[in-house]
């Protein structure tokens, strides 16, 4: 839920039970969200989310923030539910989170979304999937309402095609409103690809694994995957010191090693540990974790500027929705609610700038720690008990 920047007051720390009640009763009484009242689900309300269901295993939910927006979708004040098995995990995330805010918030650029579905069709002679291709675009009308058919949101935006071999990949792009989406695009491939062999005699397989679901890869970095989102904030001096403890020097020097060794590691992208952000929101709001494999990709960057840090950080790849799968569950539900993201026309795009600012803030968290040298000395602290 969100809530006029003015107020910046911090989470209150402690592992006591007494402090654990006082967070839910600051939380409530910030956002008016009151998460000890959760229920969980029946079992009969599980179909599509779980088979041979035995029970529920809690996981630590803890809060981070407080997290200031500026976006096209999430705008205003949040404090970001996370669950999490890391120690120093929240703490980084809030810190690096406060570090922004005092120093005037994030701001996010919402790029596009699209998930794909990539069946491959296989002919006996190169004339064949030539012809094959050009039948493809004269009749992307007509594959379109069809494969339109099976769902009330999903939009075919496009079919790219990949010739290789005796086969071609049909790359089909669909805009899948608020849900994550990979159901609905299979579907939707499916009767697409059965209306195409229908009208053509050619056989399909229906997934060629070209479009990387579950799995890092350069085309998902080059082209997106789910929501693409960038997200940026500049640090000042004054926060840098008293809040990050770190001088521009030092972040100079670790810029200058990070990205070469981490590109002679043969990393995709450029990161520190985003799949720790989008780990722990994904749990908290009911969304595929399996994702964070082909999600966990992304560019982080510093650049010293007069008012102090810029700091940016891209996702390509953010899988994410609101409604539909774990979001059914009663406990993501309110948290989903405690961000906004319950409801309203674009609430997956705005979930999606709250996890890419998020990962901004625990990368920023963590490249400080790593910088000041004091890495370990957190882990010590709170990643042990």
């Amino acid at each position: 839920m969100e809530k006029n920047s003015k107020n910046n007051k911090r989470i209150p720390s402690g592992f006591s039970a007494d402090d654990t009640e006082k967070r839910i009763e600051w939380l409530k009484e910030k956002t008016g969200i009151h998460l000890d009242e959760t229920p969980i689900n029946e079992p009969e309300d599980l179909k599509g989310i779980i088979e041979n269901h035995v029970g529920f295993m809690p996981i630590p939910m803890g809060i981070a923030g407080p997290l200031l927006i500026d976006g096209e979708y999430a705008k205003g004040e949040f404090t970001v539910p996370i669950c999490t098995l890391e120690g120093t995990l929240a703490i980084s995330m809030s810190r690096g989170m406060f570090a922004s805010t005092l120093s005037g918030g994030i701001s996010t650029q919402y790029i596009k979304q699209e998930l794909s579905r990539a069946p491959v069709f296989i002919f006996n002679s190169l004339k064949e999937s030539s012809e094959f291709m050009k039948w493809i675009d004269t009749h992307f009308e007509e594959i379109k309402k069809v494969a339109e058919s099976s769902t009330n949101y999903g939009k075919l935006l496009r079919i790219d095609q990949y010739p290789i071999q005796n086969y071609v990949v049909i790359d089909m792009v669909l805009d899948t409103g608020n849900a994550a989406g990979q159901n609905m695009v299979t579907l939707a491939a499916k009767l697409a690809c059965d209306y195409i062999q229908n009208n053509t005699g050619y056989k399909y397989i229906l997934e060629s694994g070209f479009n990387s679901d579950k799995k890092a890869s350069s085309k998902t970095m080059i082209m997106g995957r789910g929501h693409s989102v960038i997200s940026e904030t500049t640090l000042k001096h004054s926060v840098l010191k008293r809040i990050l403890g770190i001088h521009l020097d030092e972040v100079d020097i670790f810029q200058q090693v990070a990205p070469t060794v981490t590109n002679m590691a043969g990393t995709t992208g450029c990161h520190l540990h985003i799949s720790n952000a989008l780990t722990a929101i994904y749990l908290a709001t009911g969304q595929d974790t399996a994702c964070v494999a082909e999600n966990s990709i992304g560019h982080f960057q510093t650049e010293p500027s007069e008012d102090g840090l810029k700091c940016r950080l891209t996702l390509p790849s953010i899988t994410v929705g609101t409604v539909g799968g774990g979001t059914r569950l009663l406990p993501q539900q309110k948290n989903l609610e405690l961000l906004g993201c319950h409801e309203g026309e674009y609430s997956s795009r705005k979930l999606a700038e709250i996890i890419c600012a998020s990962s901004l803030c625990l990368e920023i968290s963590l490249m400080s720690a790593i910088a000041s040298g004091t890495f370990t000395q957190a882990h010590m602290k709170y990643g042990r008990k």
